[in-house]
């Protein structure tokens, strides 16, 4: 028997929020404003309105370095879970929302590559990105930022 593969591009976080599920559900269903949770995906124009197949153009940074990136949302399950698969390098990055019960969610942000991202986006993550273990280091530190950030509103909308 054959052990499942391992994606060595997953990187995960995971938060408890004290706000119940719709609340959190409304932050981070809204990808319009993706831009004010990420540290790296500054914007995201959504084309439509959100469900699978939806597309988003969407502008990173990583300090004074800019790049444009297109997605589609392949998962959307109402207060459940969201995610998106951008173009480019063929990553797949997730929310998922679990009911803790007594008005408080966890939530879990992901970003996974099933089957490996691309060779121009590894080609551009060790040219200009600062190579793996820093680009890594850097997505999981934004991940953690953006969940704070997300619990900081949801907590918010909830007062």
């Amino acid at each position: 028997m054959t052990a499942p593969a391992i994606d060595p591009y997953l990187i995960e976080e995971t938060i408890e929020i004290d706000a119940p599920v719709p609340a959190v559900w409304d932050v981070v269903s809204d990808l319009r404003r993706m831009g004010e949770w990420s540290p790296q995906c500054r914007r995201m124009w959504v084309r439509g309105p959100i469900g699978v197949g939806t597309r988003t153009i969407n502008l990173n940074r990583q300090g004074w370095k800019v790049w444009p990136t297109t997605a589609r949302v392949v998962r959307y399950e109402p207060q459940t879970a969201i995610a998106f698969r951008i173009t480019e390098n063929r990553t797949v990055w997730t929310f998922e929302l679990t009911d803790l019960g007594d008005g408080r969610t966890r939530l879990v942000e992901r970003r996974t590559a099933p089957h490996g991202t691309s060779s121009v986006s590894r080609a551009l993550v060790a040219a200009v990105l600062g190579g793996d273990a820093a680009f890594r280091d850097e997505l999981a530190q934004g991940i953690a930022s953006t969940l704070a950030r997300v619990r900081t509103e949801a907590e918010g909308a909830r007062r």
